[in-house]
């Protein structure tokens, strides 16, 4: 369990790198809306490398600019509370829109509502409060999680 703990967002790289290559091999395949929700999958498992290994150092930016933590190597945000965030909850949501898409519209708007959160928090909320211009996850957020957001209100169904 601690070697999952430590390095579930190396996992995700991993997860990305082979969900592209069966959204490559299935693309014909796929709907729109299939093809964005796998999509919106593989640019979370990419935004949390962002944030968790390069440049990977969210939890610490979190913890001081957020919630001014006196241990911000640890407290709030920690090994337990970034894997249960992220892998239980995070990863779970988005499969299973990926998974179910229009039998489950309200879970795809719900994953998208959360890549729209994290565009907000990574271009605004994170730069605004920790005076900075960048912060781990903002790249991702910005470059991936805008456009698949875009691209779902723009959907037509």
């Amino acid at each position: 369990m601690s070697l999952l703990r430590k390095h579930w967002f190396d996992l995700g790289l991993l997860f990305a790198v082979l969900a592209s290559l069966l959204v490559w091999v299935r693309f014909g395949q796929l709907n729109d809306l299939q093809l964005l929700l796998w999509i919106s999958l593989i640019t979370l498992w990419l935004h949390q490398f962002e944030e968790y290994r390069y440049p990977g150092y969210f939890p610490g930016m979190m913890n001081k600019v957020m919630f001014q933590s006196e241990q911000p190597d640890r407290y709030p945000l920690n090994t337990n509370t970034s894997l249960v965030v992220n892998v239980y909850i995070g990863w779970s949501l988005y499969l299973l829109a990926a998974l179910l898409a229009e039998h489950a519209i309200w879970l795809a708007m719900a994953s998208i509502l959360v890549s729209f959160g994290n565009v907000l928090a990574h271009t605004f909320m994170f730069n605004i409060r920790g005076r900075t211009a960048y912060n781990p996850g903002m790249a991702t957020a910005i470059l991936l999680f805008l456009p698949l957001t875009v691209g779902f209100c723009q959907r037509r169904n």
